[in-house]
């Protein structure tokens, strides 16, 4: 790391770098091969990931577990998932990054035929251990690289077309595992879900050799220089877990479904048009707002729970396009500040993690008080994150 001391020129030097709008000529950052490469990769990697995520606790109550044994499978996977972000930093100073992001995805798909030689729990743990040390790569991995093989203009943009790469899997074969389990059964599944990362890793040899180095001298590199992003991103991402895993409960049956649809699709195109305009205006423009429309909408959702209104639509779309823009706005703001593994190892910790906390969080709000006030608490909350986000600091 640098030292922590600047001198008053590096300072504004930084200060002027992150205000200064970037011109609209700039190109787009798809003509970059290596970043192409990147962006297939992740395709390959994520549909690994988002065929199994509701189908293994489903092999593992096929098999005879419980509820809570058959949930434990993703809980693992996730947990592991995090423990191997926190070493990524040290790691990534070592080894080259593209060939720890094609390890990643290689390990995503490697075990995952293994699934099918048991449905007992020690196997199916087992096997989700390994594959969570896969994911805790490939996301920090893929995040760095973003940042790393385009210009610092585009990087705006390019982690919008990240986004989009990790977000089309996941709306699209996220139900398809669940389909495709009741209709070719539960091992063809497993040994397609693992063929596909596997030949994705392969499409990392078209990536730039990139080994992580450090914080540019014109930016803070203490990390406490991140918290302020850092603890927004875990507050919209808390929100997220809970409300994606209670809407289905809170709201109407017949509206649900169509509300999920439609707040993963608003995150997806809320995340690319977040990093086209924050390349162009600033990233600090475009968070403030984007906290203050995602607390709108978690406040509209708080509505329909307590009225079974319809208006579960729009506060879906809204709640999904702030959610969106604050992922790749933070994630761009913390590449401002730190190096690229730092950077990219605490976005991912505060995304995998506010994911978990949300959804305990949430169940211990609904117990004591019921959907539409826990709701209004979570709106409440991502409202006043615009004050934060607005700080020149965050």
């Amino acid at each position: 790391m640098n030292s922590p001391e600047w001198t008053r020129g590096a300072r504004a030097a930084y200060q002027e770098q992150v205000r200064t709008p970037v011109s609209t000529g700039s190109p787009t950052p798809l003509r970059q091969r290596p970043f192409r490469f990147l962006l297939i990769a992740t395709v390959g990697g994520f549909s690994g990931y988002a065929l199994l995520l509701p189908v293994v606790p489903l092999w593992a109550v096929a098999g005879g577990a419980g509820e809570v044994a058959a949930g434990a499978t993703n809980a693992v996977f996730m947990l592991v998932t995090v423990l191997t972000q926190l070493v990524m930093p040290w790691l990534l100073r070592r080894v080259d990054c593209r060939g720890l992001f094609a390890l990643g995805t290689a390990l995503i798909g490697a075990p995952t035929p293994l699934f099918a030689l048991s449905s007992d729990m020690v196997t199916l743990l087992g096997v989700s251990a390994l594959r969570g040390i896969g994911f805790g790569i490939l996301t920090v991995t893929g995040s760095a690289l973003t940042a790393e093989l385009v210009p610092t203009a585009q990087r705006g943009r390019a982690a919008a077309y990240y986004g989009l790469a990790i977000g089309l899997p996941n709306v699209a074969l996220l139900p398809a595992g669940v389909w495709l389990s009741d209709r070719i059964g539960f091992e063809p599944l497993f040994w397609a879900a693992g063929a596909v990362p596997l030949v994705a890793a392969l499409t990392a040899l078209g990536i730039t050799r990139v080994r992580l180095g450090e914080a540019p001298r014109t930016a803070p590199a203490q990390p406490v220089a991140l918290l302020p992003s850092w603890t927004i991103m875990v507050v919209n991402t808390a929100a997220t877990g809970g409300l994606t895993a209670f809407l289905p409960m809170a709201v109407d049956a017949s509206i649900a479904p169509a509300a999920l649809l439609v707040f993963a699709a608003a995150t997806m195109l809320g995340r690319w048009l977040a990093g086209h305009v924050g390349d162009r205006l600033g990233q600090r423009g475009v968070l403030a707002p984007a906290t203050l429309l995602g607390g709108i909408g978690v406040l509209l959702l708080a509505l329909a729970a307590w009225s079974s209104d319809p208006v579960a639509l729009a506060g879906a779309a809204l709640f999904g396009a702030g959610f969106g823009a604050v992922q790749n706005t933070t994630l761009i703001l913390m590449l401002e500040r730190v190096d690229s593994a730092t950077a990219s190892t605490a976005w991912n910790i505060a995304y995998d993690g506010g994911h978990g906390l949300g959804a305990i969080g949430f169940g211990v709000l609904i117990a004591a008080s019921g959907y539409p006030v826990t709701f209004a608490i979570t709106g409440v909350l991502l409202t006043l994150c615009r004050t934060l986000a607005a700080r020149r600091w965050a």
